[in-house]
């Protein structure tokens, strides 16, 4: 594929309007693949010493459900979850949540560094330079990533969060980092790697979007690295 540049935009996106730049961050600040990798080593390492595969059940019926919860936009969505990743699993809500906080929360926290995409440092460093605000939409708890990442961001929202409690493609995650910032639809773009996820949260929400893929997505600006044409506007010194 083509990278994006500059005259293969909308007209309806220009940088020169954009006052807010939301990133997403697991496969969009880091390489996803990299880190499952690690944690899937970990977790069968795991398993053989300890003899035991209730982490890897309960996990994977926790990504499984929270896909669905997503898909379904349930309200009020992680009681929800941990109930019904206890039940699948045959295990208790409190086991469930101390999982999910070692090996989803803690541990990977090792990884994400590794696998930061090239660019990021520059791309934040001359967003600040010119004066836009830089916000973080997460389905995760994600401040201590951004820590690992060495990465600031002036705005954070997590689906968690109970003014949010829903995830994306709902828009009200991004919709509370807009009115943070005092940022308009219009001056606001959402970075992510998903087309059904951030893709959709950004045009519900009004905003634009910008999806990291491989691949063209029909109907929407892709594009493959953090420095690709698309993002040399942010780069001038």
């Amino acid at each position: 594929m083509t990278p994006a540049s500059p005259e293969h935009l909308s007209p309806a996106f220009s940088w020169d309007r954009i006052q807010l730049v939301v990133f997403d961050v697991d496969g969009t600040l880091y390489r996803q693949s990299t880190l499952r990798w690690r944690m899937a080593r970990e977790m069968l390492v795991h398993a053989a010493r300890s003899r035991s595969f209730t982490h890897i059940k309960v996990l994977s019926a926790y990504r499984r459900l929270r896909e669905q919860l997503g898909e379904a936009e349930a309200d009020g969505f992680e009681p929800i979850l941990v109930e019904r990743t206890a039940a699948a699993s045959g295990t208790t809500p409190t086991r469930v949540r101390a999982l999910v906080a070692e090996w989803m929360e803690e541990r990977p926290l090792a990884h994400v560094a590794r696998g930061r995409y090239p660019g990021l440092v520059e791309l934040f460093r001359g967003l600040r330079e010119q004066g836009r605000e830089v916000g973080i939409l997460s389905d995760y708890p994600v401040d201590a990533k951004l820590r690992e990442l060495g990465l600031f961001s002036d705005h954070v929202v997590w689906a968690g969060q109970p003014d949010v409690a829903i995830l994306k493609p709902h828009p009200r995650g991004l919709q509370r980092l807009m009115a943070a910032a005092g940022a308009a639809p219009s001056a606001t773009v959402l970075i992510g790697d998903r087309v059904s996820r951030d893709g959709l949260a950004a045009r519900r929400a009004g905003a634009h979007a910008l999806i990291r893929s491989d691949k063209p997505q029909p109907g929407w600006i892709t594009f493959r690295r953090f420095d690709d044409p698309l993002f040399a506007p942010l780069l001038k010194s």
